[in-house]
C-alpha cells in the first residue's frame, strides 16, 4: 500500500486500486530498465576505459544486436500498454450506475444536482479569507475544505455528469481514482464505487483562472442507512426552503444575506471592501453602477459584462432572492448607502418573468 507522503493517497475504489497497481508495474519495469542501463553503462566506462590498456573494437551492422534491441522494447511496450488499455476503458465504463449526479464546474465553485432525488446544492470553498491572507492560523484542510460536500453512499456505482458553465475544469479526487475533465457545451461522464465511509479531499486539475488553487473538491462517503437519512434530511430543507417570489424583504434582512452571498460568490474579485482590483476587477464603493443604475446594476449581475468576459453571469447560478439581496447589499455596503431595496419580484421581471 502507498506510504504517507510519499506514493500515492490511500486507494478506497477498485478502480483507484487498480491505478495504484498500475502505477507501481510501470515504476518497477522503468526502474529495472533505469538500473540495468546505468549499470552496464558505468560498467563499461570503468572495465574499458584507455587508462587501463584497453583498445576499443570497432564493428558495424550486426544484424542480430539489431534485433535483440528492437524486439526488447516492444515486448516492454507490450507489457506496459496492455494493462493500462484495459484501465482506461475500464475507467470508461459507467453501465449499471446505481446513482447519477451532473456535476456544472463555475469560476470557482461546483454544482452537484443528484438528478433522480430533487436535491441540489453549490459547493463553495470555505476557508476563511482570514487564513488566506494570514491573518489567521491555517487549519488542517487548508483549502481543501467546502460549505457543502458531495454525498454518496458506500458500496454504489455512483455516475457523475460533468460540464461546465465557463472554461474548462477538471473533477480530480485521487482516492477515488476519478479525474475528468468538464468542458463547456459537452457532457463527459466518470464513475467510482467507494469502499467504506470516510471523506476524500480533491481539487479542479485545469488552470481554469486567476482563483483556480480555491476550487477544492469534498466527497463524503456514507454507509447506505446514513447517506438515506441524509437524503431525507436534503429533501425535506429543500421543500421548506421554497421561497415565495412576491415575498418583500425587509432592508436589513436582504443586507445580512446579501453579504453571505458577496462572501461566497464576489469577494474574491471585487474584495472584502468592494475596493476591487485596479486594472482588473471594477470597484463597486463608491461606483455609479452601484450607486445610480439601479436597472443597469441588475442586468450586469444577471446576465454578465458584454465587455468584460471577466464579470460572470450569475442568473443560472443564483436564486431571485439571493440576487436580489446581494444588488441589494452593494448599494448599501461600505461607503454606498442609497437606500435602494431590490426584490425577487425585480428580478424575475428582469428575467422576462422567467425564474
Amino acid at each position: 500500500m502507498p506510504a504517507a507522503g510519499v506514493n500515492l493517497p490511500l486507494p478506497v475504489t477498485a478502480i483507484a486500486r487498480d491505478i495504484y497497481d498500475l502505477h507501481m508495474l510501470l515504476l518497477y519495469i522503468t526502474g529495472s530498465i533505469f538500473v540495468l542501463v546505468f549499470g552496464v553503462m558505468f560498467w563499461a566506462i570503468l572495465h574499458h576505459r584507455k587508462s587501463a590498456g584497453h583498445q576499443a573494437k570497432h564493428f558495424h551492422e550486426n544484424t542480430t544486436v539489431e534485433i535483440v534491441w528492437t524486439l526488447i522494447p516492444l515486448l516492454i511496450l507490450v507489457a506496459m500498454a496492455w494493462p493500462a488499455t484495459r484501465l482506461i476503458l475500464l475507467q470508461k465504463s459507467s453501465a449499471g450506475a446505481e446513482l447519477t449526479i451532473k456535476v456544472t464546474g463555475y469560476q470557482w465553485k461546483w454544482h452537484y444536482d443528484y438528478l433522480d432525488d430533487g436535491v441540489a446544492f453549490m459547493s463553495h470553498l470555505s476557508t476563511p479569507q482570514s487564513a488566506i491572507r494570514q491573518v489567521a492560523d491555517r487549519g488542517e484542510h487548508y483549502l481543501l475544505e467546502v460549505d457543502q460536500p458531495l454525498v454518496v453512499p458506500t458500496g454504489t456505482k455512483v455516475r457523475l455528469l460533468l460540464t461546465a458553465n465557463d472554461v474548462i475544469h477538471s473533477w480530480w479526487v485521487p482516492q477515488l481514482g476519478v479525474k475528468q475533465d468538464a468542458i463547456p457545451g459537452f457532457v463527459r461522464d466518470a464513475w467510482f464505487k467507494v469502499d467504506r465511509p470516510g471523506t476524500y479531499r480533491g481539487q479542479c486539475a485545469e488552470l481554469c483562472g486567476k482563483d483556480h488553487g480555491f476550487m477544492p473538491i469534498v466527497v463524503v462517503a456514507k454507509a447506505p442507512a446514513d447517506y438515506q437519512a441524509w437524503l431525507a434530511a436534503r429533501q425535506k430543507t429543500a421543500a421548506a426552503n421554497l421561497e415565495d417570489p412576491n415575498k418583500v424583504w425587509p432592508l436589513a434582512e436582504l443586507m445580512a444575506r446579501g453579504e453571505k452571498v458577496y462572501t461566497q460568490n464576489c469577494v474574491a474579485c471585487h474584495q472584502a471592501g468592494g475596493k476591487g482590483i485596479p486594472g482588473a476587477f471594477p470597484a463597486l464603493d463608491g461606483s455609479a453602477m452601484a450607486t445610480k443604475d439601479k436597472p443597469g446594476h441588475i442586468d450586469i449581475v444577471l446576465n454578465g459584462s458584454k465587455k468584460n468576459a471577466a464579470m460572470a453571469a450569475w442568473g443560472k447560478q443564483l436564486s431571485d432572492t439571493d440576487i436580489a439581496a446581494v444588488i441589494t447589499y452593494e448599494r448599501n455596503a461600505w461607503g454606498n448607502h442609497t437606500g435602494d431595496v431590490v426584490q425577487p419580484k425585480d428580478i424575475k421581471a428582469a428575467r422576462g418573468g422567467k425564474a
